[in-house]
């Protein structure tokens, strides 16, 4: 009786084993509880299509964060309207105070006598710099403004219900897990969620407008005009950009890891500097559009990144030594 008592302790403790047909269906569970999580979060996004799209055109509101801010205005002619374009004070008095107050004038005509002469009134100002598009998006085909609000609504509905998928496959996961694994894998998936959102605001708030900028004058450079881009292009690309620089700047983590597993040290770090350097403007090319403003733009931040590494491996590897010594006295 004993003996029989002491061969199901072990079961007790370790648990009933699932069979691979049970893993199976704990892993369609979660999936199918994944995507009633996308797909509710879905549909509460394509109500908030209009605002979700405002957002995402922040980037294009301030592609002059460098510039000395400058009045602009903007004609409108019946539905049409032209600018807005930057003036000085000297050939528009009638400017309201601000540092960059934006004007919209509406272009009428009116006969004077024998002769028609352009006439402007005043719609409505903002002295607010940056508060207009320097360029417009458009949709270019019937089908393509349903096609914007269904990708709009499925990135957001990605972002918003993210923390329920991601608890949904860590209840799958982590039961697999030890304890000092679970510990490990928090601590790192507790950074990582810090380095994303950081690289996501630096380059929305930062990198985007610089890029949309370069671009733009890059076209003109050319000869091109670069007043209208197609709004789903635009969708794609500025979201493809925040996601790629999300996912490198978890660049740092994979490098950290495996100095903390002995596998580099500082010096080696160091000595692979250039090799970086090639290796930023791949993941530029790969994480986001293979051009060369936004691989710049990816490969800067993650080259300083990787220098930060190299600090952090030397500190790591002094106060190790340190330890050593200590243990030896």
């Amino acid at each position: 009786m004993s003996d029989d008592t002491i061969e199901l302790q072990p079961e007790e403790e370790l648990g009933e084993k699932k069979s691979f047909w049970d893993h199976l269906d704990d892993l369609r569970k979660v999936l199918v509880r994944s995507a009633i999580a996308i797909g509710l979060a879905f549909l509460a996004c394509i109500l908030l299509d209009n605002r979700l799209v405002r957002i995402l055109e922040y980037p294009l509101r301030h592609m002059d964060i460098f510039d000395v801010p400058r009045p602009t205005v903007t004609f409108q002619i019946g539905s049409s309207q032209l600018g807005p374009y930057p003036v000085s004070r000297d050939q528009f008095a009638g400017l309201p105070p601000g540092k960059a107050p934006h004007v919209v004038f509406q272009v009428d005509a009116a006969k004077v006598g024998e002769q028609q002469v352009v006439t402007l009134k005043t719609l409505s100002d903002n002295s607010g710099s940056g508060s207009s598009l320097r360029v417009q998006l458009h949709n270019l085909s019937p089908a393509e403004g349903f096609l914007v609000a269904f990708h709009v609504a499925l990135y957001g509905a990605l972002v918003v219900s993210a923390p329920f998928w991601i608890f949904f496959i860590g209840q799958f996961l982590l039961p697999a897990l030890k304890m000092n694994e679970k510990r490990l894998l928090f601590t790192w998936l507790g950074w990582g969620t810090v380095l994303f959102i950081t690289g996501v605001l630096t380059t929305y708030f930062f990198l985007l407008p610089v890029a949309l900028r370069a671009s733009m004058e890059y076209s003109n450079l050319l000869g091109f005009s670069a007043d209208f881009w197609r709004a789903d292009e635009y969708i794609s690309f500025v979201c493809k950009f925040l996601l790629g620089m999300g996912l490198g700047f978890q660049f740092p983590l994979v490098v950290l890891l495996l100095v903390r597993l002995g596998i580099l040290t500082h010096k080696q770090l160091a000595h692979y500097r250039r090799h970086v350097i090639v290796l930023s403007l791949i993941l530029g090319a790969v994480l986001t559009t293979p051009e060369v403003i936004t691989q710049i733009s990816m490969a800067v931040p993650l080259y300083v990144l990787y220098e930060i590494c190299i600090w952090i491996a030397w500190y790591w590897e002094r106060k190790a030594r340190r330890a050593g010594q200590l243990a030896a006295s």
